[in-house]
């Protein structure tokens, strides 16, 4: 699987991602928008969760998402970055 392959999946599942889950999917960062993966890379998705998320909407979306795309994925929200990864997070971005 490959950047363009784990685009193409999630604007597929957009109109669930939003409605579901409360959720916009801003980018993916990590080793596969460096192009680094490996075989057991997970995918890491940088996620703006609308008012009124709960910890259950980044859960189920995690869950969903790693349904979809076959891979494990981590969820990162905009909410929760720390200052001190924010812009590696934000060089490597690749957006959705």
């Amino acid at each position: 699987m490959n950047i363009d392959e784990i685009k193409k999946i999630i604007e597929d599942a957009e109109e669930v991602i939003r409605k579901r889950y409360k959720a916009e999917i801003i980018g993916i960062f990590g080793s596969f928008a460096r192009g680094e993966e490996g075989k057991e890379s997970d995918i890491d998705i940088l996620v703006e969760f609308k008012e009124g998320a709960t910890l259950f909407d980044l859960s189920g979306l995690g869950d969903f998402l790693e349904e979809k795309l076959g891979r494990k994925v981590d969820i990162v929200s905009t909410r929760s970055i720390r200052k001190e990864i924010k812009e590696n997070i934000m060089k490597d971005l690749v957006a959705v």
